[in-house]
């Protein structure tokens, strides 16, 4: 660095008001500083703006002075603190660290479940350069059935120990009502372009083969043999085979009935409008039926459906059976990476979202994998999870933040 330069950091805080900034820089330009760093922050109109200039010797004093007057013609508060040589080099040598961003979320936040999360990113070694608010500003009586909070943290450095720190955020998620995701902050994480879904229990809060099953009365049979296929104790293709048995003779005109009537998941019609808004393909990959995979996609515009397919006997019944392979945890898989070739799009930028054994390959595959509402198996194998708010949630792993997301 010039000998005859040196470097201060202001940090002027007070109300916030518009030109601030711009008075201050009007100031700064007129005495040729660099801008070496800048960084502002406004939490209920009260700012908190930090500069570090670069200044020649001789005008640093008029720089203050001028400062000085302007801040106390706004009423603003105003501090100066020199930085060394060896401190500014030290900053400039931290850019390299990785940075990751770790998003919070759920109904309510408060000062207890901020305090854990920070604690841990403290114990980690790791350092928190930005916090930001992802939800709209929250009124003091909202519904908790309908509340959303979320804050998204930037943080720099390596964690001491990546496993422990995702067994801790998944305790914390479990413990506390809040769901945590930590991503490494790269290209990547801000350009995803595809996103699949798994459909029964995720999109929809029901399995479908166990609503056809009652209109044939065997949901008892079929939901025990479900619920053992979700739990990862039997093969998804034997259970598939042996529920799809017992459906034979069903008519299929309740189809129509069930699709029409389909339980939709919180956050479904939010989610995927802002998705098709911002150019994101959308596929579903379900281990149900196509039947109601294609009522979702011409509800909701999405690109791509591959499910199951019952087979129809002449008579409009079922027969028992089903058509072509069957959509298991392995396909869904193979099905993400082969739509992701064909769209051209790096597998780092997918997301896939489920809630069963069967959706592991995929979560593990994609970039993004998030298990939401899921069986305990699933959690603790996925790298995210949401399990305190609807499926919308999703937006805010993606940063999106409410403000982007007004009609």
């Amino acid at each position: 660095m010039e000998q005859n330069k040196e470097l201060i950091l202001l940090r002027i805080t007070g109300e916030d008001r518009p030109g601030l900034t711009a008075s201050f820089m009007e100031i700064l330009s007129r005495y040729e500083a660099d801008i070496m760093d800048i960084g502002q922050a406004d939490i209920h109109n009260t700012l908190s703006l930090g500069i570090m200039i670069y200044v020649s010797e001789e005008n640093s004093g008029s720089v203050m002075k001028h400062v000085l007057f302007k801040a106390s013609e706004l009423g603003v508060t105003v501090h100066f603190a020199p930085v060394s040589v060896e401190e500014y080099n030290a900053w400039v040598g931290r850019q390299g660290k990785n940075r990751s961003i770790l998003t919070v979320l759920g109904r309510r936040l408060a000062a207890s479940q901020i305090g854990a999360v920070t604690k841990i990113i403290a114990d980690q070694g790791l350092n928190i350069d930005s916090i930001r608010r992802l939800t709209g500003r929250p009124p003091l009586h909202e519904d908790r059935e309908s509340a959303k909070a979320c804050i998204e943290f930037s943080v720099r450095g390596t964690p001491r120990d990546k496993a422990e720190l995702h067994e801790q955020l998944m305790s914390l998620s479990s413990d506390m009502e809040m769901d945590c995701s930590y991503q490494k902050d790269d290209m990547y994480r801000r350009m995803r372009r595809l996103i699949c879904f798994d459909m029964d229990s995720t999109l929809i809060q029901t399995e479908c083969i166990d609503e056809l099953a009652e209109r044939n009365g065997v949901g008892a049979e079929v939901r025990a043999i479900t619920e053992s296929a979700m739990r990862g104790e039997i093969d998804f293709r034997e259970s598939f085979t042996r529920r799809v048995a017992l459906l034979k003779g069903l008519d299929i005109s309740v189809m129509q009935d069930i699709a029409e009537h389909l339980p939709i998941t919180e956050g479904v019609d939010r989610l995927m409008m802002v998705l098709k808004r911002y150019g994101y393909k959308i596929a579903i990959l379900s281990g149900g039926f196509t039947f109601f995979g294609e009522y979702l996609q011409r509800k909701f515009g999405i690109d791509y459906v591959y499910a199951n397919e019952l087979e129809v006997g002449e008579d409009g019944r079922l027969t028992g059976h089903y058509c072509g392979e069957i959509v298991d945890g392995k396909r869904k898989a193979e099905l993400l990476r082969l739509i992701a070739q064909v769209e051209k799009v790096d597998l780092e930028q997918t997301i896939a979202v489920g809630d069963g054994a069967n959706d592991l390959p995929m979560l593990s595959l994609a970039g993004l994998g998030i298990a939401f509402h899921a069986k305990p198996r699933v959690v603790a194998n996925a790298k995210q999870s949401i399990n305190t708010i609807g499926i919308d949630g999703v937006l805010y792993f993606l940063g999106f933040k409410d403000s982007y997301l007004h009609m």
